[in-house]
């Protein structure tokens, strides 16, 4: 046998994917995982959240820039190195030949992704499609419900912009009536947010769309209880949750909804420009897909990923972030960040002049904070966090919300919040 052939044979036998022995995580982590895991057999997540030493190993699996303080995540995460390792090999791999590694090999890793994308879910795989981010996932459903002229909708001017847009575009293609209500945050009253979009219910309403957390600040939203109060009445449940999948110890069929889309390049970290999509299976045959498909009313839930050409390589990705996830353990996970989170905002949400817009109620946040200056807009807030302290976070403007969003991640270090605090508090002494 030529050695070209062998190495051929050896390259696709080592295809395994992402969920077999030779996945890049088994070989690079899952022995020190492993070890971790067992010293720490025991602990509680809260116990093991404030634990340096665990999170070090972690912290050194990102390839993250130490020159920036990225506590942005909230708008993409990055993905550790061996989720990029993953892309980048199939990625030289497809380009080998292109239409036979793509189609006829990396083509055959969707199902096993599928599946574990759903046990990581907490549903049933034929009830999950694999696309590219929240906005896709959530306009297949926007677009694909059979809804009529006067039909209403009812979301909030607190939800993601592109969704806003696309219930609007709706509005005046088809003539359905598209309603939102508004909140002044925080709310920590699961109540006075249920009745707020129960007392917005007519006769007409067909479907609420709920942001599970609420992009600009981080706001937890009682989806379950929404969705109850909703399906009381006959009326569906989309939910956004851009922010809460990856991060939020949860199964969305508990959510009790009905669809349910989201990014996984943000708190997964997986490759940046994938997403899932998860729609309750008797709903599946009555929604039209985004894109073409030759059984537009199958209910098979694979007639959403008529893509075409996609990124094999990415798919892949996904599933060496999946292993990544899982390995922390997801409640460790949730506790942890929300454990950042708390320990910068709990440093300066008594320092005078500084105000935080995000409750720290376990129940009401847990990665996102909003924090402000007196005196100065978010805009020259930010700039100066950047230029000053390289502390890089996103500016918010948008309806009643006006703050620096700090979102930070698992790879998060706390010297690098203690800058941010110190930056703080600096910046408000200045405007005393």
């Amino acid at each position: 046998m030529s050695a070209n052939r062998r190495n051929f044979i050896r390259q696709v036998g080592a295809l395994s994917f992402a969920f077999g022995i030779n996945s890049l995580f088994a070989k690079a982590h899952a022995e020190s995982f492993r070890r971790l895991n067992q010293s720490n057999s025991g602990r509680s997540a809260e116990e093991i959240a404030a634990d340096e030493d665990f999170w070090f190993y972690i912290q050194q699996a990102y390839t993250v820039n130490p020159a920036i303080i990225n506590l942005n995540n909230g708008g993409v995460s990055p993905s550790p190195k061996v989720v990029q390792e993953a892309v980048d090999t199939f990625n030289k791999l497809s380009n080998q030949a292109p239409s036979y590694y793509m189609w006829r090999i990396l083509d055959q890793g969707r199902e096993p992704l599928r599946e574990k994308l759903a046990e990581l879910a907490g549903c049933d795989k034929e009830e999950i499609a694999i696309n590219r981010n929240s906005t896709e996932a959530l306009n297949t459903v926007i677009y694909g419900l059979p809804l009529q002229k006067g039909d209403e909708v009812i979301g909030t001017k607190q939800d993601y912009p592109n969704m806003i847009q696309a219930w609007k575009q709706r509005a005046l293609r088809d003539g359905i009536v598209y309603k939102q209500i508004s909140f002044d945050f925080p709310v920590e009253d699961d109540r006075a947010i249920v009745s707020a979009f129960e007392n917005a219910i007519t006769p007409a309403t067909k479907i609420l769309h709920i942001t599970h957390v609420v992009n600009w600040l981080g706001q937890i939203l009682p989806v379950r209880k929404i969705s109850d109060m909703a399906h009381a009445k006959g009326i569906e449940v989309l939910v956004d949750g851009t922010h809460s999948f990856g991060l939020l110890d949860f199964n969305i069929p508990d959510l009790h909804c009905d669809y349910f889309g989201t990014s996984l390049h943000k708190f997964l970290s997986a490759p940046i420009g994938s997403g899932m999509l998860w729609i309750k299976k008797d709903k599946i045959e009555k929604l039209w897909p985004l894109l073409c498909n030759d059984k537009p009313h199958s209910d098979d839930i694979r007639k959403f990923e008529t893509l075409g050409t996609r990124s094999f390589p990415i798919e892949q990705g996904i599933g060496e972030a999946i292993n990544f996830h899982n390995a922390i353990g997801r409640k460790r996970k949730e506790e942890r960040i929300r454990y950042l989170k708390n320990y910068w905002a709990e440093k300066v949400k008594d320092i005078p002049k500084i105000k935080l817009h995000t409750s720290l109620k376990k129940e009401y946040s847990c990665a996102i904070c909003g924090v402000s200056v007196d005196g100065m807009t978010p805009g020259i807030l930010g700039e100066e966090l950047f230029n000053k302290y390289k502390v890089h976070t996103t500016s918010i403007v948008w309806e009643n919300i006006s703050c620096v969003r700090v979102t930070p991640h698992v790879y998060t270090r706390l010297q690098d919040l203690d800058k941010l605090v110190a930056g703080l508090i600096e910046i408000a002494g200045r405007k005393s």
